[in-house]
């Protein structure tokens, strides 16, 4: 039986730049050509490999080469428990909680081509980009639609930038700001039984409340009953990192008869040594030059009675949110050291702070790593709310006389 590195190579899988559609297709297709989502990737997926292989592919389902092996950290399931979809994945963060819950992921779209690396060596499949230029109607049907959207244009950080370059944040931002709404286009056209949408607590509090009344006021007209809440990550790793989840309900399908809760929060026990690596080269010690500088930085700003400075975290406690600009110094997560400058994280660090397991593949520079980490979610707090959603799902969807806790009021 062939193996899916071996596909590979053999069709010139090979993330180069962000639009690459053909692969995108013919990396949906292998994973989708058991279920009814294979058709919307079957005829551009076979266009690209004929091209590649034209001598060697039998249509219509590239039978030289199904099934095959998947030599990957996380195949595919082959059916799936449900199905989802997964918009501006990053690396996966949300794949792996909702795989990890049994669901089978039909359509992803991600726009960075090192996040689409990592993300392809992780699950085999190669995202579709920019989500602007995704006709909603290509999009399988779906059980469930998850997106972490862009938070820049609505984070403390983001605004503030934004703010001192004289440029617009939220709704304004033309660039990242409005891409919620393509969410509401899909939501709009696919109908999904729900949703989990994610962004920054800051998200709330934008513009004195009015962009959080927009959003949700947009999707109550879609005809979804909403719950949200902020929930922080430091319940599953050693790092403080709150996050305003939105989930939502099919009214036309439900009726607002979900007893959705977000789930009670473990106690937060975690420290940050449980996630330390034994040996870690001496490149991620800060150089003397480097360290003076935010020394000194913070000793100013300290003085102007302001908060901004290093974190240096206590081995027994937890740390500051990881952000994407962790690859410039690191200075938010400073690891002390005995006799010697303090470090920041390495990449694998960081995976296990954001809750990846150690499997995860890395394929790319510690500064992309930095980045898409930085950008990434606390995959076990997304499955733990994930959970709830699936299984209010099964109990809503459960026909009249089965099971034992069939609610009959739904």
């Amino acid at each position: 039986m062939w193996k899916y590195s071996e596909i590979k190579e053999k069709l010139q899988i090979e993330i180069k730049k962000p639009e690459q559609t053909g692969l995108a297709h013919l990396t949906h297709f292998f994973q989708s050509h058991q279920n009814g989502a294979s058709r919307y990737f079957e005829k551009e997926a076979l266009h690209y490999a004929k091209s590649i292989d034209s001598t060697n592919l039998e249509e219509p389902y590239f039978q030289r080469y199904l099934p095959f092996e998947w030599d990957i950290p996380f195949p595919p399931h082959e059916q799936g428990r449900f199905k989802f979809i997964d918009l501006f994945a990053g690396i996966g963060g949300f794949r792996l909680a909702f795989h990890n819950l049994g669901g089978k992921c039909v359509f992803t779209s991600e726009w960075n081509v090192y996040a689409q690396k990592t993300y392809h060596a992780n699950f085999g499949e190669v995202p579709f980009g920019d989500i602007t230029k995704i006709n909603e109607e290509e999009i399988p049907e779906h059980d469930i639609l998850i997106a972490g959207f862009p938070c820049q244009p609505f984070s403390i950080a983001g605004v503030s930038k934004k703010n001192s370059l004289g440029r617009q944040h939220g709704f304004n931002d033309e660039t990242q700001g409005t891409l919620f709404f393509d969410i509401k286009r899909i939501l709009d056209e696919k109908r999904p039984k729900a949703f989990l949408l994610e962004n920054v607590k800051n998200l709330v509090s934008h513009d004195k409340g009015n962009t959080f009344k927009v959003i949700k006021k947009t999707l109550e007209g879609l005809r979804y009953s909403i719950h949200y809440r902020v929930l922080d990550g430091k319940h599953f790793v050693p790092q403080h990192r709150e996050r305003i989840l939105i989930v939502g309900f099919d009214m036309d399908r439900y009726q607002g008869n979900e007893h959705f809760s977000f789930p009670e929060m473990p106690e937060a026990t975690h420290s940050i040594e449980e996630i330390l690596e034994p040996d870690v080269l001496p490149k991620y010690t800060l150089s003397d030059k480097l360290w003076k500088y935010l020394q000194d930085y913070a000793a100013k700003h300290k003085a102007k009675g302001n908060g901004f400075g290093y974190g240096l975290v206590a081995m027994d406690g937890i740390s500051r949110t990881l952000s994407a600009r962790y690859y410039k110094d690191g200075s938010e997560v400073l690891i002390p050291q005995d006799h010697q400058n303090p470090r920041r994280l390495t990449p694998r660090e960081c995976a296990r702070l954001q809750g990846f397991p150690d499997e995860f593949l890395i394929p790319v520079s510690d500064t992309q790593a930095y980045k898409q980490f930085g950008n990434s979610v606390v995959s076990p707090l997304m499955q733990a709310v994930g959970a709830h959603i699936v299984n209010e799902l099964e109990q809503l969807d459960e026909p009249i006389g089965q099971g034992d806790t069939l609610r009959t009021e739904c």
